[in-house]
């Protein structure tokens, strides 16, 4: 290694491995979460009007006040809640760990769970503390959550609901246990909130260091980098310290404000796709030595038989469909792979793919039998 990176690179940053994003091209995707719907093509042609005009010469608005005017609007935030933009999730995670990043502060979470979490605190230089959850079902361990915010005293807790990347959604009474025993702030991400119906957004408020984060991402504007987080005003000032200046682009503004004033489209696509979901979900249990979980978000995580995963991921790349192969991130994930909910036809081949007949196919969601399983790997 160069002696120079060496002396001046922090020794945990030259550790890390870069976040990767395999390239896509050419395959169905059903790695990253998406929304796999477009926009119906009417709203695209009004979508590309209201861009006419836009003085891209100029910075955007700094604060983005009629975006966050449409947002308290959409997602009914109450009145008297912050509310602070960020270039995707992730920024308005760095924006929380630099604020509360003092010389040995601590950031808790659950494991598995996002990994922007743990690596976002770790560039902050803030310790990371991961509770596992439990085994069989990905359920909070809330006495050992309770025992670590006891132990380790975090600056920064983070729940999110859904999880990441097992998709059960946690007790509502254990996440409201964990935010009155923590003396730091409390993170809820519902990044998933358009797949499921509990949310804690209208209980920001009820308790002084509670924040609730979300994303446009998941509901089908992945390609805008929108996050926004929402809880006490005197919580949002600090954190806004730390935002970049003008960190949310005109065109991202004006296209989130659009979309938002026609968030019944959204919600529809949602709808469908809490559908397939569904059917997904009975598909892949029926097929012979597949395990998928029960899931309040737009993926299921699913695992697979012992050793096969990395096979079962190529085949399936092979196969012209892209997933997420969790086998090796985390020892409650062994054997898993991560299937995003697609499309009709693109759930279908995935389900085909396995070894499985989709419903279109055949009677019955997933009949499988023994000799077709996993056949195309």
């Amino acid at each position: 290694m160069n002696a120079r990176i060496e002396s001046l690179v922090r020794p945990e940053i030259r550790a890390l491995r870069a976040y990767q994003v395999p390239e896509s091209a050419g395959l169905i995707k059903l790695d990253a979460m998406e929304n796999p719907y477009t926009w119906p093509e009417a709203l695209q042609s009004e979508w590309l009007e209201t861009l006419r005009g836009l003085e891209l010469n100029r910075y955007p608005d700094p604060k983005g006040l009629v975006l966050q005017a449409a947002l308290r609007e959409a997602m009914a935030i109450p009145d008297e809640m912050g509310v602070l933009l960020g270039n995707g999730s992730d920024e308005l995670i760095q924006m929380l760990a630099l604020t509360l990043a003092q010389p040995g502060a601590k950031v808790l979470s659950v494991d598995p769970g996002f990994v922007m979490y743990r690596m976002i605190g770790l560039f902050a230089g803030m310790d990371y503390v991961g509770v596992p959850l439990q085994s069989e079902d990905f359920s909070l361990d809330l006495q050992a959550v309770l025992a670590a915010i006891e132990r380790e005293r975090p600056a920064l807790i983070y729940l999110a609901y859904p999880n990441n990347p097992t998709g059960n959604r946690f007790d509502a009474d254990d996440m409201v246990r964990i935010i009155e025993s923590a003396s730091g702030l409390v993170v809820v991400d519902e990044a998933y909130a358009p797949f499921t119906d509990a949310s804690f957004l209208g209980l920001v408020g009820d308790w002084n260091n509670l924040v609730v984060m979300r994303t446009l991402s998941k509901m089908g504007l992945a390609g805008l980098r929108l996050g926004y987080l929402v809880g006490p005003p005197a919580w949002l000032a600090e954190i806004d310290k730390v935002r970049l200046p003008y960190n949310i682009n005109v065109l991202t503004q004006v296209s989130a404000a659009f979309a938002l004033r026609h968030k019944a489209v959204f919600d529809a696509q949602a709808r469908a796709i809490r559908a397939e979901r569904s059917r997904l979900l009975e598909a892949l249990d029926s097929i012979p030595g597949l395990h998928p979980y029960p899931s309040e978000a737009n993926f299921i995580l699913t695992r697979v038989p012992a050793g096969r995963a990395g096979a079962i991921f190529a085949g399936l790349k092979q196969a012209g469909i892209l997933v997420k192969n969790l086998d090796g991130t985390h020892p409650l994930l062994a054997d898993c792979l991560r299937f995003t909910v697609g499309t009709p036809d693109e759930n279908a081949a995935l389900v085909r793919a396995l070894g499985g007949t989709p419903a279109r196919d055949g009677p019955g969601l997933g009949a499988g039998n023994k000799s077709a399983h996993f056949g195309a790997l």
